[in-house]
């Protein structure tokens, strides 16, 4: 049998079935891609976020632990999530138009720029019961010297197993200047997690990299 894999926006599919990922232990490794210029008028203190995904609930996902993070650090932000639905065109216009109602001074975006695992199957140990009768494990038959025992084996399905890396590019823009003042590529390695609704190591770990290199950049106060 031939298994076809796509990886599409840090979503792995494998013959319709969908995984996410997590991150390891050690979080994301930041690479600045731009300095922030001297003329830039930094810090911000109102920023919209923007995560340019394909799939909404992981774009809301990053969006808002991003917020959570620069919020906690005392600037006001916004997910664009938060101000559309699924069916809302993801478009430049769309954007301006939020940070304009917002009176944004920046805006973050986040989107891949990499993402390349390897799958595998592993097969899985089968393990033995015996139904015990209320004599023994075992009891005659009609047959001489011949005994009958009930066996019910347990063959677990193959172990899905992935590694692999994920790069995420995040660039701040400022709206009065309308230019890049900042980007910074996001490099994980990945394993394999469960379900990707309630699997949200990958999400806060990506969001408290970005504010805290934010914060170490001089582009928000704290």
């Amino acid at each position: 049998m031939v298994t076809k894999t796509f990886i599409r926006n840090g979503l792995l599919l494998i013959g319709g079935l969908t995984l996410a990922f997590t991150t390891c232990l050690a979080g994301p490794r930041i690479t600045r891609v731009m300095e922030v210029p001297k003329s830039a008028d930094t810090p911000y203190d109102n920023i919209l976020v923007i995560a340019l995904f394909e799939n909404f609930d992981m774009r809301m996902k990053l969006e808002k632990d991003v917020v959570n993070q620069l919020v906690e650090r005392g600037v006001e932000a916004v997910a664009s999530t938060s101000m559309m639905t699924t069916k809302t065109p993801v478009t430049r216009q769309v954007f301006a138009a939020m940070a304009e109602e917002l009176s944004s001074d920046a805006v973050l975006v986040t989107r891949f720029a990499d993402v390349n695992a390897k799958v595998k199957m592993k097969d899985m140990n089968p393990q033995t019961s015996y139904k015990v009768s209320p004599a023994d494990l075992y009891y005659p038959t009609y047959f001489y010297n011949v005994w009958e025992v009930q066996v019910e084996e347990y063959v677990e399905p193959p172990k899905l197993e992935l590694k692999g890396k994920l790069v995420l590019a995040t660039q701040m823009f400022s709206v009065m200047k309308r230019e890049v003042v900042w980007a910074i590529e996001s490099k994980s390695k990945l394993v394999l997690a469960g379900d990707p609704g309630r699997n949200y190591t990958l999400y806060l770990d990506e969001a408290a990299a970005i504010a805290k290199h934010m914060s170490k950049d001089g582009l928000i106060a704290k």
